[in-house]
């Protein structure tokens, strides 16, 4: 039996979660080629770039797991968004320790993706599976 809270929380739906994954993927590919010195000079960091496309692999992944077994769509969307979630936390901790870039575009990069990844896991936590 499905209780009246369950009902009321929005269905899971595999196409949305997927279009929001592999754009949050997107915006970290770009990420990691500007700090590969590809998209512009001066913001090369190798150790970015690299955790960057990392992330970004994940959400791919994640999203084409949402394709191919729609079932565990919302496992998938949870998985890959918590752990670009993650890797975005680690990002902005090494900004405020020194260790990573410390450009304003790079904190201003960082807030905003932190803020999507949130608002995203936030939606596919919130939503009951297909």
């Amino acid at each position: 039996m499905v209780s009246a809270v369950a009902r009321s929380r929005p269905l899971m739906r595999p196409a949305l979660a997927r279009t929001v994954m592999l754009g949050e993927a997107l915006t970290l590919a770009v990420a990691s080629a500007v700090h590969g010195g590809w998209l512009g000079a001066g913001h090369a960091h190798p150790q970015a770039r690299t955790a960057e496309a990392v992330i970004a692999t994940v959400l791919v992944l994640a999203a084409l797991e949402t394709w191919r077994r729609p079932a565990h769509a919302h496992t998938a969307a949870i998985a890959g968004q918590g752990f670009a979630l993650l890797g975005t936390l680690v990002g902005l901790g090494t900004i405020v320790a020194g260790i990573g870039p410390r450009t304003v575009p790079d904190v201003v990069y960082h807030v905003l993706l932190l803020a999507g990844l949130s608002a995203g896991l936030v939606w596919t936590v919130r939503c009951r599976p297909d």
